[in-house]
């Protein structure tokens, strides 16, 4: 990756546009008053981007994050069957994403499932952890966050459920 530069912030227009859709098709699959987060993979928008294509192409399908992101972000921990829309690197909504299994621990208890089912790299686990450690180093120093190596990560796995053509 050459590109460090960030991601457009979300377009929250777009993505509550998006969601209304969703909710209109699928009204079984909502939860009435549920906040949908917008948001985007990585840290910038080179990594949003690359990182989202898989997930379109149909090969990744678990992401991890560390918790004490969402914390920063003043957001809960996400929930089986929380949505989030997910955007490209220039902000616009691409996919709507639910949760189906979820995962708290630190970065070494990753499986060889996981790192497969992230779909980034050669998916093995000795890579996984290689890259996600130095992001996640590169993240606790940009957040101003102690980067101890057990830090909690959520392990999250989820499918796309919107647009209908790349619905799982």
């Amino acid at each position: 990756m050459t590109s460090t530069q960030p991601c457009t912030s979300p377009d929250r227009d777009a993505a509550a546009r998006m969601w209304r859709e969703y909710a209109a098709a699928r009204p079984e699959d909502t939860r009435p008053g549920e906040e949908v987060v917008a948001d985007h993979f990585g840290d910038s928008a080179a990594l949003a981007d690359e990182l989202l294509g898989l997930v379109l192409a149909g090969q990744k399908r678990a992401t991890a994050t560390l918790a004490a992101e969402f914390h920063l972000q003043g957001e809960r921990l996400p929930r089986i069957g929380d949505h989030w829309v997910a955007c490209d690197g220039s902000g616009k909504p691409q996919a709507i994403l639910r949760s189906t299994e979820l995962r708290l621990g630190p970065p070494s208890s990753v499986d060889e499932a996981f790192a497969w089912d992230e779909g980034e790299d050669d998916r093995q686990r000795s890579t996984w952890l290689e890259q996600h450690v130095a992001y996640w180093k590169r993240v606790c120093a940009a957040q101003g966050i102690e980067w101890r190596g057990d830090n909690e990560v959520v392990f999250e796995r989820f499918r796309i459920v919107w647009p209908p053509e790349l619905a799982d």
